[in-house]
């Protein structure tokens, strides 16, 4: 298991999307506030802007807020088709980040969600369940301090 302070978050998820061929990735981490949890958007490779800083989502809104409401990994193959365009306004990383296709998985701690990485493409279709499958697979069980796969399943 990586060591928390140390672990760099940004060098990996650039590892991640240089391997994968991803147009974007980021990790979303939560944030403990007054009596609720929020979650902000940390860190990004290949973000067209720095505006993904500003998005604070509350659980279950937004794709990292139901990521981390479910524990489930969550799929949108096509945002024109499997998005309705009057809730764009739900997902600010999609319309900030022109996102077209993507995927985020929860990131598990001491057996609750810590975390989203979330990866995508800004062309539609192009992220597919085994190419997310592939991803999933392909990045370490444990990712800096947190797990990838919740511990009972494995």
């Amino acid at each position: 298991m990586h060591d928390e302070p140390n672990f760099d978050y940004q060098q990996e998820i650039d590892i991640l999307r240089k391997r994968f061929d991803f147009d974007f990735v980021s990790i979303a981490l939560v944030q403990p506030a007054e009596n609720q949890f929020v979650l902000t958007w940390q860190y990004a490779s290949g973000n067209l802007n720095n505006r993904f800083k500003r998005i604070v989502l509350h659980s279950g809104k937004g794709i990292a807020g139901m990521v981390f409401k479910t524990g489930k990994p969550m799929l949108i193959k096509n945002v024109n088709t499997d998005l309705d365009p009057k809730d764009m306004f739900n997902y600010p990383i999609i319309v900030s980040e022109q996102l077209q296709s993507l995927g985020a998985v929860p990131l598990w701690k001491n057996s609750r969600v810590a975390g989203v990485l979330l990866v995508g493409f800004r062309c539609e279709n192009q992220l597919t369940e085994s190419l997310l499958r592939a991803f999933q697979q392909g990045i370490e069980p444990n990712f800096g301090p947190c797990l990838t796969r919740e511990m009972v399943e494995q």
